[in-house]
C-alpha cells in the first residue's frame, strides 16, 4: 500500500531508514575528520519517527539552547533537512580549528558562527550526496539559515512551514568521537510523501 504519511511507516522502511542514516553519517564523519584534521569515529546513528514534542525532548527539553541549521530539498526530493548541534560539538568545531573554549552560546562571535556553519554546511553536502549516490536520486540542497536558539523554538520553523507534509519527523542522532571528545549531532529529515516513495522504490522497497 503507498505511504499516505510517516505513520504507515514499517519496520522494514525503518531499516532503510538506518542503513541511509549509517551511510550519510558516515559520509559526514569523513568530511568532519578532513577539516579537523584528526580521526574522528561515529556510533550506530539512531533513527526514529517522533512528533514535535517527542523531538524537543530528545534534544533536551524546549528551552535547551542548541545550533540549528536549516536546508531545503529540492531536484527529485522535495522536503527539508535541519542538523542540529549541541553545545559540545560546537565547542568541538570551535576549540579545533579557533582554539577557543565554549562555555556559553553566547560567546561565540562571527567568526565562531562563520566556523560553525561552514563544518555544517560540508558535513551536510556529504550527508546528502551520500543519499543520492544511493539511491540514483538528485537532491539538491539551498544554502542553509543559522541560528542559535531554543530547541523549542527552532523546532517551531519546520512545524510551521512543513505541518502539511506530516506532524512525525525522522529523527537521527549521532554521537561523534574525536580523541577525548565527545559530540552529538541530530539531524530532522522531512522530505514530503512523494519523495519517501521515490526513495523506497529507487531502492527496490514494495509499498
Amino acid at each position: 500500500m503507498p505511504i499516505q504519511d510517516y505513520k504507515d511507516l514499517n519496520e522494514m522502511h525503518l531499516d532503510v531508514l538506518r542503513e541511509l542514516g549509517n551511510i550519510g553519517s558516515g559520509n559526514a564523519a569523513s568530511s568532519l575528520a578532513g577539516m579537523l584534521a584528526k580521526a574522528v569515529d561515529i556510533s550506530v546513528p539512531k533513527i526514529q519517527i517522533l512528533d514535535y514534542n517527542e523531538v524537543s525532548d530528545a534534544l533536551g527539553g524546549p528551552e535547551n539552547m542548541i545550533v540549528g541549521l536549516l536546508l531545503s530539498l529540492s531536484g527529485d526530493v522535495e522536503g527539508m533537512l535541519m542538523f542540529l548541534l549541541q553545545k559540545d560539538f560546537a565547542h568541538l568545531i570551535l576549540n579545533t580549528l579557533l582554539g577557543e573554549e565554549l562555555n556559553d552560546f553566547e560567546d561565540i562571535d562571527e567568526m565562531g558562527i562563520s566556523a560553525i556553519k561552514e563544518v555544517s554546511n560540508i558535513m551536510t553536502a556529504s550527508y546528502v550526496n551520500a543519499i543520492a549516490e544511493m539511491t540514483g536520486l538528485t537532491i539538491n540542497i539551498s544554502v542553509p539559515d543559522i541560528c542559535i536558539d531554543m530547541a523549542g523554538a527552532i523546532l517551531s520553523v519546520p512545524a510551521i512551514h512543513y505541518a502539511n507534509i506530516s506532524d512525525k519527523i525522522i529523527f537521527i542522532e549521532d554521537e561523534f568521537r574525536s580523541d577525548s571528545d565527545r559530540a552529538v549531532s541530530d539531524i530532522l529529515m522531512i522530505p514530503d510523501v512523494d519523495s519517501l516513495q521515490k526513495i523506497m522504490t529507487n531502492l527496490g522497497i514494495e509499498i
